[in-house]
């Protein structure tokens, strides 16, 4: 027996101050078997760098984590586009992925979405669509459900139940001539919930904003349209009626195969985009924080989840001051406190003072880099030790930190290993920090130091621009897979 297929749900927002409404929306709107996706997005102006938008979707990306890890209907792999027109990005998601239902915050016919129209929307979205402006859920009474019938009228139906909740619902049905009226009472018998019908032949508008009076939102299809005569006016129905209330609307559109032929092509995201442009995405949409991983719980889970081994090399040179410090940390926070790292190993370049005893009396197994793969040949330097490391760590995800840190927190490592642990598509994650740069007695600037900002990142952007986005190339903590 042949189990349901799972109803997928991609729910895209910009605004999470009632995100437990919208939710509750979607949940109401799942069918069965049933997974939700969440997507953030941030529309930038087109006058700024998409990095300006980096905040914003760390805030957004936060809110919509947490409510990911809350409900076994939301898929944990939440994620945030950046970008002119983050909704295109969405809707390439959509088709190329096996979407069900595209629910999405919408601004209204007036405004862009994401960046882009609702006529594109509606045009290129390969699934079904619901676009909802306000919160009805905030409201009650009855929700008025404004169709012509055919493609639009189970989506239609689906979305008025989940509005309407143990309210009822009003028909509004457009005809074009009275002999094209359906068998109303049937319909009424199919759907319980529709109590009340109304069949207008000539003014839709009008008509709809009268019996919006009485309801709390309204549902309106996509082909609504002023049936059995030429419209002089550029207006679409949809828009006339959300200028002539302030009454939530969802405007639905069912997704039919036959209709494929006559979409235009979707404009492909990367087409005349210049590198920085990409760049500042991938900044914006790629930049996190250590705070969005420090529930290790969580990350266990993950790492249990994935089948993964995790390793930490620590290089070493002579750093007898600071070497304990940063195993002990690892070692209470990431194996004695939370199972999340499987090994701890020293690499050490031939330090002269304690380094190596130190470590071998915590527990840490120590290898010095000149007798690793001695076949290979034997350089000076810390890029011998971290290539040579990889023979003797044996995780499937590898992070290595600098021993020489004097302030070292669970964070150096958690903040590398979550991108990998929550983001399966991530290779690589390398820190950077605000640390600030002592001039005399005066703190004079944030980020790396005068190698990297006068040398490293100089250099990287004038022989490989696409790195430009890393911005302290030359940091000490930084993690992949292997």
């Amino acid at each position: 027996m042949n189990e349901k297929p799972v109803y997928r749900i991609l729910f895209a927002l910009s605004d999470t101050s009632d995100l437990g409404g919208w939710l509750r929306l979607a949940f109401d709107l799942a069918q069965g078997a049933s997974e939700i996706f969440l997507r953030g997005m941030v529309t930038v102006p087109d006058e700024q760098s998409l990095s300006e938008g980096a905040l914003q979707a760390r805030q957004i990306r936060d809110s919509i984590k947490a409510a990911a890890l809350n409900s076994t209907l939301i898929h944990d792999q939440v994620e945030v586009r950046v970008d002119y027109r983050p909704l295109l990005a969405i809707l390439h998601e959509v088709n190329d992925g096996d979407y069900d239902l595209l629910l999405v915050q919408w601004q209204g016919p007036l405004e862009a979405t994401g960046g882009i129209s609702t006529d594109e929307i509606m045009q290129h979205a390969k699934c079904d669509v619901v676009l909802l402006h306000g919160e009805p859920w905030k409201h009650t009474g009855s929700v008025l459900l404004s169709l012509r019938g055919g493609p639009n009228m189970s989506l239609g139906v689906q979305v008025a139940n989940a509005l309407a909740g143990v309210s009822t619902i009003t028909l509004f049905h457009a005809a074009d001539r009275p002999e094209f009226t359906p068998n109303l009472q049937a319909i009424m018998k199919a759907y319980p919930n529709i109590t009340r019908t109304v069949t207008a032949l000539s003014d839709i508008t009008a008509g709809v904003l009268n019996e919006a009076a009485g309801h709390k939102a309204l549902v309106l299809g996509a082909s609504l349209r002023q049936p059995n005569q030429d419209d002089p006016q550029p207006q679409s129905i949809a828009q006339r009626i959300f200028e002539g209330t302030d009454k939530p609307i969802a405007l639905v559109r069912a997704w039919q195969p036959e209709e494929l032929a006559f979409h235009g092509p979707l404009p492909r995201l990367q087409s005349q985009e210049t590198l920085s442009t990409r760049v500042d995405r991938w900044f914006a949409e790629n930049t996190f924080h250590s705070s969005e991983f420090a529930d290790l719980n969580e990350l266990l889970a993950l790492k249990e989840r994935h089948g993964v081994t995790i390793s930490v090399g620590l290089p070493a040179l002579n750093e007898e001051e600071t070497v304990g410090e940063v195993i002990t940390t690892i070692k209470s926070a990431f194996m004695d406190d939370i199972p999340l790292v499987d090994e701890i190993v020293l690499i050490d370049s031939d330090s002269t003072d304690n380094t190596v005893a130190i470590a071998e009396g915590l527990g840490i197994p120590v290898y010095k880099h000149p007798e690793i793969l001695p076949e290979m040949g034997m350089n000076r330097g810390k890029g011998e030790a971290l290539w040579k490391s990889l023979h003797v760590l044996k995780g499937d995800i590898v992070a290595w930190v600098d021993t020489d840190i004097t302030n070292f927190h669970p964070r150096f490592i958690y903040g590398l290993l979550g991108p990998l642990l929550k983001r399966p598509h991530v290779q690589y994650v390398k820190g950077f920090y605000q640390r600030p740069i002592k001039v005399g007695e005066q703190l004079q600037a944030y980020g790396g130091g005068r190698v990297t900002e006068l040398v490293a990142r100089p250099l990287l952007n004038l022989f490989y621009p696409e790195l430009s986005g890393i911005i302290q190339p030359l940091s000490g903590e930084y993690a992949g897979r292997r």
